[in-house]
């Protein structure tokens, strides 16, 4: 196990809503399981006028996303927890004089013996990235003279290749990328990291993963809600830029990537970005056309409940064109993946919440069980990332009784049925990596890079090509109707329900 050095948090937008929602309850549940240093402080700041004790209230002794945590908690625990956190007011701005928190932090390195080592955490909107990072360098607060100095910043990177080269070019004026943390809270997800190990840790699955036994690959990100409060930013956003940009196709270069030399980061991070750049970029028109989808939610009854059309939510242009489901089939120019198409989709006010991984397995090149019911039911290796996370593996096996009738078996394994083991959640898992300097499972400059490279010709196509067409979909269905279409040749969408065991195109409807 990694040691984790003593060192202090100082976390940008500190009273916003990512604080007290996912970083406090992930560092509460590092602190409960001993994974905190001995020497270990968190130093909030923002605009808001607070004093320390207004904010251990705030975020941890008043806080609803910590009841639960706190019910078999003793007082001492509690108590000693809280006594970890302060604040700092920067005032009206970001963009000020960082020396009075130059001093604040000097002061609480020393009174609590931090090393000098900090790690800043920019919960803030992006436009504030560089600033931040900026003040933090005019203040000698980046410099590794007395301590490591590590900047994490959240998503979006970037709202296109341009946008995210110059934030790239801006954060690496003021630090150098080694010492920059991208985080991406899919990475932090069990099932997804078990990706790589599912791959290259099993003879059963490793010599057939590639174009001579994988048919086609598919991922599916689902969600029930739709924008809720967040219109206004998802209509400059969508569902492109909003997931796959990042998560899905992060997903997607864990799948593609060629076995990296070893474990380190780097050496991962390496492979990542060769997948990412192998990716087919689709430029033409007719290419765009055939094989991209886009749709909007209408209004519908769910549950005999009335629910809003996209272009009726709040802070939405009525007459929006940005999408809320998004279909992509492309492919991967490399010898492992050659011809092997892969689909991902992703969209909002689906029947469920759902996120999965399909290997659709070629049939065998000679079938003696032709007739006998197996046709088009093809070997699937499922990886559900959530909910009810686990891997599902569907093979044919003989019905009892007279013949060879054959039917698809499940054979399945559920990270719940690992009771003795406490599954981290992402925050909590990505915080400990950062603290202890793996930076594996976060994003690198070029990755991003190469990951908007593929993304931007199909935004562009949308906003300026011909015959772009704005589909439509009720609330709570799987999608237009011609959302199978882009699968031609090869099926159809395998539409799952919450559990990953259930048959495709389950539902519940009441």
């Amino acid at each position: 196990m990694r040691k984790t050095e003593n060192q202090m948090l100082v976390i940008f937008g500190a009273s916003g809503d990512l604080t007290s929602r996912k970083l406090v309850p992930a560092l509460y549940n590092l602190y409960k399981a001993g994974q905190l240093p001995k020497h270990f402080v968190v130093l909030g700041t923002s605009r808001s006028d607070m004093t320390d004790a207004d904010f251990r209230n705030r975020i941890v002794l008043e806080s609803e996303y910590l009841k639960d945590k706190f019910k078999n908690a003793k007082d001492d625990e509690i108590t000693d927890f809280a006594n970890k956190f302060f604040y700092q007011d920067l005032g009206d701005s970001y963009d000020v004089d960082y020396a009075s928190l130059r001093k604040r932090v000097e002061q609480l390195n020393s009174d609590y013996k931090t090393e000098g080592n900090i790690m800043y955490y920019l919960s803030t909107p992006p436009r504030l990235y560089e600033t931040i990072a900026k003040n933090l360098a005019d203040a000698g607060l980046n410099t590794q003279n007395n301590g490591w100095k590590r900047l994490i910043v959240e998503k979006p990177f970037g709202y296109s290749l341009e946008t995210a080269k110059a934030l790239n070019e801006g954060l690496q004026q003021h630090f150098k990328e080694s010492q920059i943390y991208r985080i991406d809270h899919y990475l932090g997800k069990e099932t997804v990291q078990n990706l790589l190990v599912t791959r290259f840790s099993n003879s059963i699955f490793e010599p057939l993963w590639n174009r001579n036994y994988i048919k086609h690959i598919e991922i599916t990100n689902a969600e029930s809600v739709g924008v809720e409060k967040r219109g206004g930013y998802y209509d400059k956003s969508g569902a492109l830029r909003d997931m796959f940009q990042n998560h899905l196709l992060q997903i997607v270069s864990l799948i593609v990537m060629e076995p990296p030399i070893g474990d380190k980061a780097e050496e991962i991070r390496d492979e990542k970005v060769k997948a990412l750049k192998s990716l087919r970029i689709m430029r033409e028109e007719k290419t765009l056309h055939d094989h991209t989808i886009r749709a909007q939610y209408m209004a519908s009854d769910i549950q005999g409940k009335k629910v809003k059309g996209y272009r009726e939510e709040g802070g939405v242009d009525p007459e929006s064109t940005t999408e809320t489901y998004a279909a992509i089939k492309f492919y991967v120019d490399n010898w492992r993946w050659k011809d092997t198409p892969f689909y991902v989709r992703t969209a909002k006010r689906m029947p469920t919440k759902v996120t999965e991984v399909v290997i659709h397995f070629k049939s065998p090149h000679h079938e003696i069980f032709k007739e006998s019911g197996i046709h088009n039911k093809d070997n699937k290796l499922i990886i559900r990332i959530q909910p009810d996370e686990g891997i599902l593996l569907k093979f044919g096996v003989k019905v009892p009784g007279q013949g060879f009738k054959v039917e698809r078996a499940n054979m399945d394994f559920y990270y719940s049925s690992l009771m003795e083991t406490q599954v981290m959640e992402a925050y909590e898992r990505l915080l400990l990596d950062a603290m202890q300097g793996d930076a594996t499972l976060y994003a690198r400059a070029d990755e991003v890079e190469a990951a908007w490279e593929f993304v931007d010709p199909i935004l562009d196509y949308w906003q300026h090509g011909k015959d772009v067409r704005m589909y439509g979909y009720p609330s709570g269905t799987w999608g237009p109707k011609n959302s199978d279409d882009l699968i031609e040749g090869e099926g159809y969408w395998r539409n799952p329900g919450e559990n990953l065991t259930d048959d495709e195109n389950y539902c519940v409807l009441c």
